[in-house]
């Protein structure tokens, strides 16, 4: 079984106007149960795991609202849809992303695995609060990442001088530095796009030191048996020795080897998000900032000091790796001090 030759053409998405998506048919195997199907052509697609989890999910949420016990009771899937998502919105109260998140979901599961193409879905919105993101000064990032150590440290380091969203700075590989150009590049971020972005001269001699040590682990690796890594797409049948080299291993692997659950292989996989969420929470803390800040909050305040020092906004868009720049606005309000840069009445007095 493998990807259909020819594929569709691509089609409006019925959930928001003007995007376009195009699907490559896959016949699922009949043998399987259906969330089996979905497991089996997310699979072949190079779907991550994150993803294939959440999919399932929801459509495992979606079968039980309408208490289906068939495949013929997912027939008519506009209608079901719609009242599924809106229930989402008006009884769950969930967030717009998160409601997307269901859609799409469903939207693989109608046409992915059922081949129903769906037409148009009217469902209830969930509302898209317009909040502005949290910064930390120069001087708070400071005094967060100074009561900081180990990876954790390093992690958010590259957050905060390069602007790195968490996962793109945990998933980094080795040969992703560039400690001559003074840049890293981030593979396959959001979107599915590369970029490059500024590395800091400060974070270079303790990741130089930090690499050496990840190196002797991969060496002892190796040594038992083991010393591979995950690598995307289909480049482990294409290069079968790239697992084990040193360019392709994790900048901050887990201090444990794991068995992978959709293959099989013991690898050592990149550190857990959770860990580096948990050491920001508890410098946070430590230092006594009382705003809400977390492993994003050092990628705003990113943009908001180049902003503050006079980079150009497309150059802020381009290192952050925005569609459009009118994501990368929103960071010209939180420079201004006060209300849209006014001074207050009372400081008049």
């Amino acid at each position: 079984m493998g990807p259909n030759p020819s594929s569709q053409a691509p089609r409006s998405h019925p959930w928001g106007p003007g995007r376009q998506v195009r699907f490559e048919l896959i016949t699922p195997n009949p043998k399987l149960k259906l969330l089996d199907q979905v497991r089996e052509v997310m699979r072949l697609k190079h779907y991550s795991i994150r993803t294939e989890r959440s999919y399932c999910d929801w459509i495992r949420r979606y079968i039980h609202f309408h208490q289906m016990r068939s495949r013929e009771d997912l027939n008519g899937g506009e209608a079901k849809i719609e009242q599924f998502l809106s229930d989402l919105a008006v009884n769950g109260h969930v967030s717009a992303s998160t409601q997307n998140q269901a859609f799409n979901g469903l939207l693989f599961l109608y046409r992915e695995i059922l081949h129903q193409n769906l037409e148009n879905i009217q469902a209830v919105r969930a509302d898209r609060p317009v909040r502005v993101p949290t910064v930390l000064t120069p001087e708070e990032a400071g005094r967060v990442i100074t009561t900081m150590s180990g990876p954790p440290q390093l992690v958010v380091k590259l957050l905060y001088g390069s602007g790195l969203r968490l996962l793109e700075a945990l998933r980094l590989r080795v040969q992703d530095l560039d400690f001559e150009m003074k840049q890293l590049t981030v593979r396959d971020g959001k979107g599915a796009k590369d970029r490059f972005t500024v590395l800091a001269e400060g974070v270079i001699p303790p990741l130089r030191e930090h690499l050496a040590g990840v190196q002797l682990t991969h060496q002892e690796d190796l040594a038992s048996g083991y010393g591979a890594v995950y690598l995307p797409g289909a480049l482990d049948r294409k290069y079968p020795k790239a697992a084990r080299e040193w360019g392709w291993q994790y900048v901050f692997p887990a201090r444990d080897l794991s068995r992978d659950p959709r293959s099989g292989v013991t690898r050592r996989h990149h550190l857990d998000e959770g860990t580096i969420n948990k050491a920001i929470k508890a410098a946070v803390a430590r230092v006594g900032i009382v705003k809400r800040a977390s492993s994003h909050t050092f990628r705003h305040s990113f943009a908001t000091a180049l902003l503050q020092r006079g980079s150009d906004i497309r150059t802020i868009q381009e290192l952050l790796g925005h569609n459009d720049v009118s994501t990368t606005m929103i960071y010209t309000h939180v420079i201004k001090q006060g209300g849209s840069g006014t001074k207050s009445p009372l400081d008049c007095l």
